[in-house]
């Protein structure tokens, strides 16, 4: 395991690009529905338990969160996206912030796609996909929260949407993952070592 995670710490949340740290170095974007388990994911992967906040109140994350793992790299927590209760303008606000975040940022290395095991490839997420194949833009989706079903059912799961973005032509990958038992914690560490190198 790369012990630099560890040390990672917040520096700011910016509700415009305009207020971001400096463009330079590489980063590496945590995106997802509301609910999916981003931030759980971010603590995991950085072995802190409160690194990014988790909300019981789902679409919490309506900022850009930038963390700083070692100097010239960073994870940035994107706004969940898909959560109705957030009223339409707000919902326009940060679909255009996130827009012109993975458009203009040139930092940006990588995409960490997060999906609920037991809600996968949502609307919402055929759109990141989507976008991460325009912008040629490496992407690693985790299928999180597989404790919360048994491990044949979280393997077809994984087997099904493997079948399902067969059809996507740039390189993706996939694994199973869960904060809560810290599995595949390792793997995801691997992947965002090649991107961060």
């Amino acid at each position: 395991m790369n012990p630099v995670y560890h040390q990672a710490k917040f520096i700011n949340s910016a509700p415009q690009l305009s207020l971001a740290p400096p463009d330079e170095g590489l980063e590496i974007a945590f995106a997802g529905r509301s609910n999916a388990g981003k931030s759980s994911a971010i603590n995991t992967l950085t072995r802190q338990k409160a690194l990014a906040r988790i909300s019981k109140t789902p679409g919490r994350t309506q900022l850009l969160n930038f963390f700083e793992i070692e100097a010239g790299k960073r994870f940035v927590d994107l706004p969940g996206y898909g959560y109705a209760k957030v009223p339409i303008a707000v919902r326009k606000q940060w679909r255009k912030m996130m827009e012109t975040y993975l458009t203009d940022r040139k930092a940006l290395c990588g995409i960490v796609l997060v999906m609920d095991i037991r809600h996968p490839l949502t609307e919402f997420d055929w759109q990141m996909i989507e976008w991460c194949g325009h912008s040629t833009l490496p992407l690693h989706i985790l299928l999180t929260k597989m404790d919360k079903v048994n491990y044949g059912a979280a393997k077809n799961t994984l087997l099904k949407v493997e079948r399902e973005l067969d059809a996507v032509e740039f390189p993706l990958s996939l694994q199973l993952f869960s904060a809560s038992k810290k599995k595949g914690v390792n793997e995801v560490h691997r992947v965002l070592d090649q991107w961060f190198h």
